[in-house]
């Protein structure tokens, strides 16, 4: 009997496959060139019927199930040649479209990596393009590199064309591995892609403080201060370092997690379900402890990426690296013992080429435990006894790399019940070119000829929370000073614990100066020792907000990087911070900040809170040719939702492969 997937799983190979089979047959004789094809998750209130009835132990093979959807985001070209933008609803189970959507032209499609070949190809073909790079005079033996990037928001002059525009750089031959960042050229080809021609070539600034904004202050032989750049092994001039030796994780008797049912996680005391989609990446479901639920579901939703050099065309520099184009091309195929280290399990996600095809992308999550230091620990000093446990973690791990960026992301679980979510910036800065001898007020000169420019990296993760149930209400809660007085201060020393619910939808930001944090509370259900309601505390980094003008373009497109918090109440559909269509978007449509503005009642109803923070990224020489990570993370952990410590009961075990370092650490005698 074949296996029924559960809700939550990923769509398979053949599922993806049956999905597009129905699509073609309901557009015969077009050319269809498809985009994304994924699981469109069933309405929660059907998969929480279905999930009381599986964690009570009623489910049956005659129980009801949410139908098996996927939805399906593609082009149909017809005789005039101009897509037409179609996204639709397959029903699996009887094989038929269920809904179906063409979208205006005022919103764009994400976009796809064949529409970057094509930008590749147009902008290599064309001659005013191969004129101006005659014209700077590249050194012998260097090649053109043409990196496509989204156009961000169009000039009223663009109107609704589908853009994009090229960077370009020179790369020294001889190895492919070679860093052509080092060699940035001032010239910015945009390419309409449906009539797939170069419209104009921006050719920006180049110079630095004090200069034009808008006129070159040089040409010929633009790259000839710069200098390499390596970062490859083989390509370091010193080579690496020969002094480290190995660390390796160990783990003799396996991992401590359990893998059921494809994707059904777990590990002490947790349990949940992980899927990979080609627009969030991984995502958590159903995370419960103990068997009591914590969330419904947990993803990273947007982020935007907005630079601040003020000179044109670089105001268009602002990249949505989920919703623009997706990640699932951009998604690491993730290396045993390099991205993840101990006994790794993997999963692997499915995603579609032009024509539709399933292909199975191989290691796109990793899961494994790793050791964060010491959990707790407490010394009586009366008899000398320490007790003391480690911090070991459960890590669900994805990366993307989009062009010159890397981006790690780590769900993270511990055995004191509490949740990280966590994200890694590191890969190459992006960079201009600068003229020799200048420096510029809007980034750091990296290296010769290399600007780096100042930009942000804005995150946003979606928590919907389900403690101890879906009825939840968020409380926004400070420590603020009590003035000293005779009645209920009168040494000074008292400080307020004030705990505000929200009742309304809308955005709220963090305050470190009065420890400003949110809960999210079940008022239903008091913890029988405190009498307070059982809850988790958000903790989201009080990091800065969107820098650019409220009325810029940059700003109006990134509507939810205004605030570090928003709490909206759930609907289906809400899933994407940045609204569903960034991609040449000139302002957030149908993003949190949309949803928030409804002013929904919060209280004591099925909330959603979306965590914003964010890199204020003003390059660093040491950050170049690659930077270390950066690293930012939202924490919840529960408040007052269990009786004691849940992990007092994790072993104190020694780890008996530690051992002193006398032998190995002695000073060498001359």
């Amino acid at each position: 009997m074949a296996r029924i997937p559960h809700p939550l799983s990923q769509l398979s190979f053949e599922e993806t496959a049956l999905a597009r089979d129905v699509i073609r047959r309901a557009h015969p004789d077009k050319l269809l060139n498809f985009r994304l094809l994924f699981l469109l998750e069933p309405p929660k209130a059907e998969v929480e019927a279905y999930l009381e009835l599986e964690h009570s132990g009623k489910l049956t093979a005659s129980s009801q199930r949410p139908a098996r959807l996927a939805q399906a985001w593609y082009d149909v070209i017809g005789g005039s040649r101009v897509p037409q933008y179609h996204e639709t609803v397959v029903d699996l189970g009887t094989a038929n479209i269920t809904e179906k959507k063409v979208i205006d032209g005022k919103s764009q499609a994400s976009l796809s990596m064949w529409e970057f070949d094509q930008v590749v190809k147009c902008v290599t073909e064309n001659a005013e393009v191969q004129a101006k790079v005659a014209d700077l005079k590249l050194p012998a033996g260097f090649e053109l590199v043409i990196e496509p990037w989204p156009f961000g928001a169009p000039d009223p002059r663009d109107g609704d064309d589908r853009l994009f525009q090229a960077l370009m750089f020179a790369k020294k031959g001889g190895n492919p591995d070679s860093n052509f960042y080092a060699y940035p050229l001032p010239i910015i080809p945009v390419v309409n892609i449906h009539d797939l021609k170069v419209i104009r070539i921006e050719t920006p600034a180049t110079g630095g403080e004090g200069d034009s904004l808008t006129e070159r202050t040089n040409y010929a032989g633009i790259v000839d201060h710069c200098t390499d750049s390596e970062y490859v092994p083989e390509l370091l001039p010193n080579g690496t370092r020969q002094d480290l030796k190995p660390l390796t994780v160990v783990q003799p008797y396996g991992p401590s997690f359990r893998i059921d049912d494809g994707n059904l996680i777990r590990w002490q005391n947790w349990q949940f379900r992980v899927s990979f989609n080609p627009r969030e990446g991984a995502v958590l479901h159903d995370l419960r402890y103990d068997g009591r639920s914590v969330l419904y579901r947990l993803s990273v939703s947007d982020m935007t990426v907005p630079y601040a050099d003020p000179r044109n065309p670089y105001h268009r520099k602002q990249a949505f690296d989920f919703g623009d184009g997706g990640l699932g091309h951009a998604v690491n195929n993730l290396t045993l013992g390099c991205d993840c280290l101990g006994v790794i399990k993997y999963f692997d996600g499915v995603l579609v080429d032009q024509e539709g095809k399933p292909q199975v992308t191989k290691n796109v999550i990793c899961l494994h435990e790793q050791d964060n230091g010491i959990n707790w620990k407490h010394t009586n000093w009366r008899t000398g006894r320490a007790v003391v446990t480690r911090r070991r973690e459960l890590v669900v791990q994805f990366i993307i790399t989009l062009a010159n960026y890397e981006y790690i992301f780590n769900f993270k679980l511990d055995q004191a019940a509490g949740i990280m979510v966590e994200a890694r910036a590191t890969g190459i800065v992006s960079v201009v070119n600068i003229d020799d001898g200048k420096t510029a007020p809007w980034g750091n000169v990296v290296s010769p000829g290399a600007l780096a420019q100042n930009h942000q990296h804005v995150f946003c993760v979606r928590i919907d929370p389900s403690i101890d149930g879906s009825r939840n209400t968020v409380v926004q809660e400070e420590s603020l000073p009590v003035a000293m007085n005779p009645y209920s201060n009168p040494q000074g020393n008292l400080y307020e614990v004030r705990q505000v619910p929200i009742a309304k939808s809308g955005g709220y930001d963090v305050e470190p100066l009065n420890n400003r944090v949110f809960k999210i509370q079940n008022t239903n259900k008091l913890n029988p020792v405190s009498g307070k309601p059982v809850g988790y505390k958000v903790i989201t980094p009080p990091t800065q907000k969107l820098l650019s003008d409220p009325r810029s373009t940059q700003a109006r497109r990134a509507l939810f990087a205004k605030h570090h918090l928003w709490v909206t109440k759930h609907k289906d559909d809400e899933l994407y911070a940045g609204g569903r269509y960034t991609l040449l978007s000139k302002d957030e449509i149908g993003g949190v900040a949309d949803a928030a503005a409804r002013d929904d009642d919060v209280l004591n109803e099925d909330v959603v809170l979306w965590s914003c923070f964010g890199l204020t990224h003003n390059p660093r020489v040491e950050d170049w040719p690659v930077m270390p990570v950066e690293i930012l993370q939202v924490s919840l952990t529960p408040a007052d939702f269990f009786t004691a410590n849940p992990a007092l009961d994790v072993p104190s075990n020694k780890d008996l492969g530690s051992r002193y370092a006398d032998s190995c650490c002695k000073e060498t005698k001359l």
